[in-house]
């Protein structure tokens, strides 16, 4: 641990501990970015709300929680002991292996010490005249630093809606993202579920299969693909260890830090019954990226789009028996792609079951929850546990969850009232010294997020060394080169069929957020070698004092 911290007394005369950097979060982000100051010789104290690391895998503990992303692709890459070391057991991992090996590289690489678990952050705010962050946590204990990083995660502040008569509920209510960690036993008993997203479509396989009745309230059907999981080989993971460079390579190269083939014509160049050969082919590798990159235009041409829309639809029709629920499971109201696809275990086979439901929201609004229950569209259904997986004030609101202030004490808040500006997504002018770990205006979601993490935390390492040669007291970007990518960041989206989905990709589902997609759509690699020029060219659009 790296005690060499300095001590400031604050206005009441107690010692304030004062670090070269402050690390909030530790997840992926918040793990590398620590190793990375103690590499650069630097003082850093991390904070974390959980009692221990793993970032959104240690709160997102419910039944069936898994990365869709190939375990061996979601993990670090920069570290040969981390990938000599740690074996995977499946092609999807689960979140406790997932948990299991954030700990792992964690106690490996010697951050853990550097963390101060069972605290949240609740403000951070810049200090003018002593050019540093003043970072205050929920006990009230104050720590000063040169440099603030946010490496809070994009998925990492639950959304609960304010359901009318929730607190009339007598029975059990659980939100996925805040599973107990005794886990929840539901035999016998009569249960719904809100949300049909990406957790939803995990966890509703797996509560059929101990409750005695669920109803699944649904609002929008989801696109998702059948994951077909299962445990990795030897030689499959050996190939994958020996070949790491090349791995390396072909990820910091593609658009999503997943590399794939596209072919080179449209979607509409083909016969149907091409295009159903080509995306049955990718539909039984079992990764989405297969499928949604498997044309070059599916992306930006509604009707290109509706053909693997259609494609997916007709695998719902495949899997479930009744044609009626058959259609109510499948989704017309939006590109496939602009809400996020799911990856899922017999989801869509769980309808066939006799002791589940599904209740369209859409034809039956939620009106009110009851002391027995829910009712809609004028019905009471009578439940005893409601599992919410209602998902995330995404990208934004983990940030905004704190009281950020910057200079003159402008807050966060205000300056992304009507959406976020950033440069590059990692900066904020009148913000110095503050960096994000895959903040809005980046790739983040729309990758491989580990990829787009170790790309986000190695060229903020090397900014902060840069700036440390120099002597720099201060950094922030100028407001114009901010406004600037914001602004050709929308123009990219705004070309895609990304804005057409009701979904967290753009804050719609927040009540009262900006509508705007909170990611950078040109691709990792893009986004990449804009980075990398930005540096090239003596950090091109930061204004250094």
């Amino acid at each position: 641990m790296n005690n060499n911290f300095s001590q400031a007394a604050d206005d009441r005369g107690v010692d304030v501990p004062t670090v070269d950097g402050v690390v909030i979060g530790a997840g992926f982000s918040g793990i590398y970015m620590v190793h990375k100051f103690r590499e650069l010789g630097l003082t850093v104290q991390g904070f974390e709300a959980g009692d221990g690391v793993g970032g959104t895998w240690f709160w997102n503990r419910y039944p069936g929680a898994r990365c869709d992303v190939i375990s061996m692709e979601y993990a670090y890459t920069f570290a040969p002991e981390l990938i000599d070391e740690w074996t995977w057991t499946e092609r999807y991992p689960s979140q406790p292996e997932i948990l299991r090996y954030l700990n792992f590289a964690a106690d490996r690489l010697g951050v853990t010490p550097d963390f101060q678990f069972n605290t949240r952050v609740v403000s951070a705010w810049f200090d003018d005249s002593a050019a540093q962050w003043v970072t205050t946590t929920d006990s009230g204990a104050v720590t000063r630093s040169k440099y603030l990083i946010t490496a809070v995660g994009c998925l990492s502040t639950s959304l609960t809606p304010d359901f009318p008569g929730l607190a009339d509920f007598a029975g059990d209510v659980v939100h996925t993202a805040d599973w107990p960690a005794a886990g929840v036993d539901f035999t016998g008993k009569r249960v719904g579920v809100i949300g049909t997203g990406s957790s939803g479509v995990q966890v509703i396989p797996l509560l059929a299969q101990q409750a005695e009745h669920l109803t699944v309230f649904q609002r929008t059907p989801a696109f998702s693909l059948a994951c077909g999981n299962r445990a990795l080989t030897d030689e499959e993971v050996r190939n994958f260890k020996d070949t790491i460079d090349e791995h390396k390579a072909k990820s910091m190269a593609s658009g999503t830090g997943q590399y794939t083939d596209t072919l080179e014509v449209s979607a509409l160049e083909h016969s149907p019954q091409q295009r159903e050969s080509v995306y049955q082919e990718r539909w039984d590798r079992h990764r989405a990226i297969d499928l949604i990159a498997s044309y070059p235009d599916l992306f930006s041409n509604r009707e290109a789009n509706e053909t693997i829309a259609e494609f997916f639809r007709s695998k719902i029709r495949e899997a479930v028996a009744d044609p009626e629920l058959a259609e109510k499971l499948s989704p017309r109201t939006y590109p496939l792609g602009a809400k996020r696809i799911t990856l899922d275990t017999d989801y869509f086979q769980t309808y066939n079951r006799d002791n589940v439901d599904l209740i369209s929201l859409r034809e039956q609004p939620l009106e009110t929850f009851t002391d027995k229950g829910l009712r809609v569209g004028g019905t009471e259904v009578e439940l005893d546990a409601v599992v919410l997986a209602t998902g995330f004030d995404a990208i934004t609101g983990p940030l905004l969850n704190m009281d950020i202030r910057g200079v003159g004490g402008t807050k966060l808040k205000d300056k992304w009232a009507d959406g976020p500006t950033t440069y590059l997504g990692i900066a904020v002018d009148e913000f110095p010294n503050m960096f994000m770990i895959t903040g809005p205006g980046s790739p983040n979601v729309l990758t491989n997020v580990i990829c787009a993490i170790e790309q986000h935390v190695e060229w903020t390492a090397d900014f902060i060394a840069a700036l440390e040669r120099r002597g720099a007291t201060r950094v922030e970007p100028s407001a114009a080169d901010a406004a600037k990518w914001t602004s050709d960041a929308v123009a990219l989206a705004d070309d895609t069929l990304y804005p057409e989905g009701e979904s967290w990709y753009t804050g719609v589902n927040v009540p009262g957020k900006p509508r705007v997609i909170m990611s950078y759509v040109g691709g990792l690699d893009v986004y990449r070698q804009a980075c990398d020029e930005v540096a090239a060219d003596d950090y091109r659009g930061f204004v250094v004092a």
